[in-house]
């Protein structure tokens, strides 16, 4: 997979007060912060619906996930398990083996989305992105890259990725149907 130049690099949001961030960006090669397309929040602790935001290039998971996690590093033990939206993702292998680490591949229907979640540090971390259409506009991404990875930031998911009211209501009504179809009652 090959990475426009002009992409993004990986760094934290600007300026916040909080403490250094859990993923020191500094110690990243460049060529994975350069490729990954990856901004993460710089608060040590959570805030907000997502960790940070990624721009894949495709919808094929297992071509775009190695240099994520590479990008992401192993400060806290090895990557485990990444899970996914069904439906947002081209059918991707159970499992996939990115450098000495095996990785779990996990796909649900009800996971939000435009979201993907890293775990690892043997359970102990778990990071939830946004994720950025790879069809998205270059000028549209960024801002959707810059807004998620805000120290601070607590916007929803449409939100963040500029979608707007319209994208609220149909979501609100999916999830709607989908209550009524697992036996729940909408009055």
């Amino acid at each position: 997979m090959t990475a426009p130049t002009s992409s993004a690099p990986v760094s934290p949001a600007p300026a916040s007060p909080a403490p250094a961030s859990p993923l020191p960006t500094s110690s990243l090669p460049a060529q994975s912060r350069r490729n990954a397309r990856l901004r993460v929040k710089s608060e040590s602790r959570a805030t907000g619906h997502v960790d940070g935001a990624w721009w894949p290039c495709s919808r094929d998971l297992a071509a775009e996930l190695p240099e994520l996690l590479t990008a992401l590093g192993s400060q806290w033990g090895p990557w485990e398990r990444v899970t996914y939206n069904l439906t947002m993702w081209e059918p991707a292998a159970r499992k996939l083996t990115v450098g000495d680490s095996r990785i779990r591949l996990e796909g649900f229907r009800s996971q939000q989305r435009e979201t993907v979640t890293v775990v690892g540090g043997y359970g102990h971390v778990r990071l939830t992105l946004l994720v950025v259409p790879p069809e998205a506009a270059p000028a549209s991404a960024r801002a959707s890259l810059a807004a998620a990875s805000q120290g601070g930031n607590t916007d929803g998911i449409d939100s963040l990725l500029g979608s707007g009211d319209s994208a609220d209501a149909e979501e609100s009504e999916e999830s709607a149907e989908r209550w009524e179809l697992d036996g729940g009652r909408v009055r």
